[in-house]
């Protein structure tokens, strides 16, 4: 049985304790509703810099 990758990706910035805490967090909920186990879980962390991201045709560098 294939088990869930997470591909996640935020703006630069965060501690590593945040993410610590993230990825326990995003890790628990498919172990409760899939009923894998925690090493099955992958999660990778892509940090961007605002200026490589844009919404509606607009870098995030540049919001208001």
């Amino acid at each position: 049985v294939d088990m869930p990758t997470f591909n996640v990706q935020m703006f630069e910035g965060r501690t590593v304790e945040q993410k610590r805490k993230f990825v326990a967090d995003v890790t628990r909920v498919p172990c409760e509703t899939l009923g894998c186990s925690p090493g099955s879980v992958d999660i990778i962390i892509t940090d961007v810099k605002k200026e490589d991201w844009a919404t509606g045709g607009k870098l995030w560098c540049d919001a208001d």
